[in-house]
C-alpha cells in the first residue's frame, strides 16, 4: 500500500455504509479520499476524527450522483484542487421495497440514475483524469450478488435493483475492455447482504421476512477494496464475489 500513499482517491456515497467505511479505510492506509455525497455535512461529521499516518486525508464534496451537472461540478472542483485521481469507489446506490405492479418509471429511473448512469458518468471523468495523467489507477464498482442472481426474499420485493446490478456488471466489463492496455484497473465487488442504511432507507423489513439471513459488515467490504488497490499492477481482479458465510441464494 506504500505506493499509494499520498494518491487521490474518490468515494461516492461517503456519507454512510460501506462508502463511509471505505473512506475511513482508505485515509487510514494515507491515502487523500474525497467524499462525494449529497450529505456533506454528515461526511465531515462522520471524518473529523480520521487520521491517516502521515499523508492520510479526507474531503468532502457535495454531489448527487443522479444529477450529471452535479457530477460535473465536482469532478471540476477535484481537477481544479488536486489535479487527477488515482482512485475512484463507485459505491452510491439506492434499492426499494415496491414491488413492480405498485411503482412507475420515476420508481424505476431512480433505480438506474444511480445505480448505473452516476457510475458510467463518474467513471469517464475519472478515467478521463487518469488517462490524461498516465498514471496506474484503479477503478472499482460496488456491485451485489443481485447482480449475478436475480434474487428475492419471503415478504421483501428488490423490485429493478437486480436489474440495475446486472447492467452495471455488463458496464464494469465494457469499461474494462475499453481500456485495456492502459494502466487502470477495473473491479467489480459484488457483496451478499451488508448491514447498512440502505435497507432501512428502502423500507425493507428484514426481521419480516421468515428466513435467516446472515450479513456482512460494512467493514468487511471496505477490506476488500484495500486488499484490490494493495495487489501489485499486474493483478487484475476483475470480479470479487463477497457472501456472509451460511448465505444461500434465495429465488422465493
Amino acid at each position: 500500500m506504500e505506493r499509494w500513499s499520498g494518491k487521490i482517491a474518490i468515494v461516492t456515497g461517503a456519507s454512510s455504509g460501506i462508502g463511509l467505511a471505505t473512506a475511513k479505510a482508505l485515509v487510514q492506509h494515507d491515502i487523500v479520499v474525497i467524499g462525494f455525497a449529497r450529505r456533506k455535512s454528515k461526511m465531515e461529521s462522520e471524518m473529523q476524527n480520521v487520521k491517516g499516518k502521515d499523508k492520510g486525508k479526507f474531503y468532502a464534496c457535495e454531489c448527487d450522483v443522479s444529477n450529471p451537472e452535479s457530477i460535473e461540478h465536482a469532478f471540476e472542483w477535484v481537477k481544479k484542487n488536486f489535479g487527477v485521481v488515482h482512485i475512484l469507489v463507485n459505491n452510491a446506490g439506492v434499492s426499494t421495497d415496491k414491488k413492480f405492479m405498485d411503482s412507475s418509471r420515476s420508481d424505476w429511473k431512480k433505480l438506474f440514475d444511480i445505480n448505473v448512469l452516476g457510475v458510467i458518468d463518474c467513471t469517464k471523468r475519472a478515467a478521463r483524469m487518469m488517462l490524461d495523467a498516465n498514471v496506474e489507477a484503479c477503478i472499482i464498482n460496488m456491485n451485489s450478488v443481485a447482480g449475478h442472481d436475480v434474487v428475492s426474499f419471503p415478504g421483501v420485493s428488490l423490485n429493478f435493483y437486480s436489474a440495475t446490478k446486472f447492467a452495471l456488471r455488463a458496464a464494469t466489463e465494457t469499461t474494462a475492455k475499453e481500456l485495456h492496455g492502459s494502466k487502470i484497473r477495473v473491479t467489480s465487488i459484488s457483496p451478499g447482504f451488508v448491514n447498512t442504511e440502505i435497507i432501512a432507507a428502502s423500507n425493507i423489513d428484514i426481521k419480516s421476512t421468515s428466513v435467516q439471513l446472515p450479513m456482512l459488515e460494512s467493514s468487511d467490504i471496505a477490506d476488500a477494496v484495500i486488499y484490490i488497490i494493495g495487489t501489485p499492477q499486474r493483478v487484475h481482479i476483475t470480479e470479487l464475489i463477497i457472501r456472509p458465510l451460511g448465505e444461500l441464494k434465495y429465488e422465493g
